[in-house]
């Protein structure tokens, strides 16, 4: 029998933390179960807080809530909307690349009437591109580097876009203003200590590069959903 019921995550923690259910095929890939869905115990899962921050959790618009809610003390238990953006066909995809030298990271400043913003420097994936191939060509056209990508640390939705973030390695000098292609901004090394207070887009992605520069960084792509409004609003989830 077909449910018209929406869909929707059932959000439980106990004294350890939040309950999920493990990915097959996938360590360290999570998932909230659905409200109606019967869990084996051996799938169930908990995660303490520290964790769950550093883990991917689908659906990753459910859990951006559950996590917000969960360090900003208004934890939300029980059935909540199923948000799932990896579900939609993105309208733009873009690769993005982590450029970081003496623990400074590169990156792409604006600013307008309510002050300044910074963006980690890449562009939109071309038809027949790779990320890894938009990622050389974009750094080269905004920055003048050549960039060699490493691994991919990141992947992160916000409403329609999608967007791949890689860790580098990048030769030569950051060329001149006037030869570069980053529509009105400017190029600045920001101390990646500074990157949790930085007015910074991919918000929730800002303290977790500081974070993975000083711990190590993660061995498959972290997914997030992203739809943080205010960029100079604290951000620890």
């Amino acid at each position: 029998m077909i449910s018209d019921q929406p869909l929707a995550a059932r959000v439980r923690f106990t004294a350890s933390g939040l309950v999920v259910t493990r990915t097959p095929g996938e360590p360290g890939v999570y998932s909230l179960p659905r409200v109606g869905q019967t869990v084996p115990a051996a799938e169930r899962h908990t995660l303490p807080r520290a964790e769950a921050l550093l883990a991917s959790i689908r659906p990753v618009g459910t859990s951006e809530s559950v996590l917000r809610s969960w360090v900003t003390g208004r934890r939300t238990w029980g059935a909540m909307p199923w948000s799932d953006p990896a579900a939609v066909t993105p309208e733009r995809i873009r690769a993005a690349a982590l450029v970081i030298r003496d623990a400074h990271l590169l990156l792409i400043r604006f600013r307008g009437d309510d002050g300044e913003w910074y963006e980690i420097p890449g562009g939109g994936v071309e038809p027949g591109e790779t990320p890894r191939d938009a990622v050389v060509r974009e750094l080269r056209e905004e920055t003048g580097l050549t960039v060699t990508p490493t691994h991919e640390v990141a992947r992160v939705w916000r409403r329609r876009r999608f967007g791949h973030y890689f860790r580098v390695t990048a030769e030569g000098r950051v060329g001149a203003p006037d030869d570069l292609d980053i529509e009105g901004g400017e190029l600045t090394w920001v101390p990646v200590a500074q990157l949790p207070t930085t007015p910074l887009w991919p918000r929730r992605l800002s303290w977790r590069i500081a974070h993975w520069h000083t711990t190590g960084w993660p061995t498959r792509p972290l997914e997030l959903a992203d739809n943080i409004q205010d960029l100079r609003a604290e951000c620890t989830w």
